[in-house]
């Protein structure tokens, strides 16, 4: 029975090997995770209850910071335990669950950031048929899309990943189970899920990404034709945000999964995924709370008037 459940299981190596750091990263990691938790339902409340949110970008801002708090859920856990008190086995059956979980949320937030793309060029540069174009069925039925998107390649990842028998190292040198790690550790010629990882890539990475660029290369040519300086500002000024979250998202994306394998050292490696999976779900929604005028105004108006009914319950007293 020992035999057969040490073959059910994988050992995740974690972050650092060194015994006097496990404590201050799980303290480390604990406040992210935290933060992340913290910021995320801030922004979704906020969104929620000030009615003046009530738009296409704050509804996909929503399902943003939804993803970012799942996404953040399928690794961190796993990783503070093994931190803090040393659990570093994980079951296959976990393995495998961890592993669809990422892909999921992964790729449902690469489409839906084209989506909000697309949003925006609509924006900037249909402004008029903006309503008619962005209705309630239309951002439902993209969500919708972005969340399907995401579950069908974690589907086919998934299925296809059952199919490989694990014969010898049950070691992965990371702290969650990723899609590389996972290959390297089979005894099956894994070349029909390296083929499906190209195949989903191309079709859902680089297929966003161009829509992503495409609708910027509108956004900004509407923006340049707008005459007032003020004008182009103020256009400008409500894709800011948006732009600068693609910008780290595939910034941090694009040096974890193709960086160059004779320069690649698995501590390098690591330390990229911890940025990736970490990191970002908590700097997105920073990122629209700090540099997003109308997510500052609502925050005022919803402290505004929590201040006004507590003064008001205080006086009725």
């Amino acid at each position: 029975m020992k035999n057969n459940t040490a073959e059910n299981q994988f050992i995740l190596l974690g972050i650092s090997d060194l015994p006097e750091l496990q404590f201050p990263l799980f303290g480390a990691f604990l406040l992210i995770y935290m933060a992340t938790m913290f910021v995320n339902l801030i922004i979704i409340t906020l969104i929620w209850v000030d009615a003046q949110l009530h738009i296409p970008m704050y509804f996909f801002l929503i399902h943003l910071s939804i993803i970012d708090i799942c996404s953040s859920s399928v690794t961190v856990p796993k990783m503070l335990m093994n931190l803090l008190l040393g659990m570093k086995t994980i079951s296959f059956s976990g393995c495998i669950a961890q592993f669809s979980f990422f892909i999921f949320f992964a790729d449902s937030e690469v489409i839906l950031l084209s989506v909000m793309a697309y949003d925006r060029h609509v924006a900037i540069c249909h402004p008029l048929r903006y309503a008619a174009i962005m209705t309630g069925r239309q951002c439902g039925q993209l969500v919708t899309g972005s969340w399907a998107g995401g579950f069908l390649c974690s589907l086919m990842h998934t299925i296809a990943t059952c199919r490989l028998s694990f014969c010898g190292s049950r070691i992965i040198h990371h702290f969650f189970c990723d899609v590389p790690q996972v290959f390297k550790l089979s005894c099956t010629d894994p070349f029909i899920n390296i083929v499906l990882v190209f195949i989903s890539g191309v079709i859902v990475g680089l297929g966003c990404f161009m829509i992503t660029i495409i609708s910027y290369i509108y956004i900004i040519a509407a923006i340049l034709r707008i005459n007032s300086r003020t004008g182009r500002s103020k256009a400008f000024s409500t894709c800011t945000s948006h732009l600068t979250v693609v910008t780290f998202y595939y910034g941090t994306m694009l040096f974890t999964y193709l960086h160059p394998a004779s320069s690649y050292a698995m501590s390098e490696g690591r330390i990229l995924s911890v940025i990736y999976n970490v990191i970002t779900p908590l700097v997105n929604p920073m990122i629209y709370a700090l540099r997003n005028q109308e997510i500052k105004a609502a925050m005022k108006r919803v402290l505004r008037s929590d201040k006004g009914f507590t003064t008001k319950k205080m006086a009725h007293n």
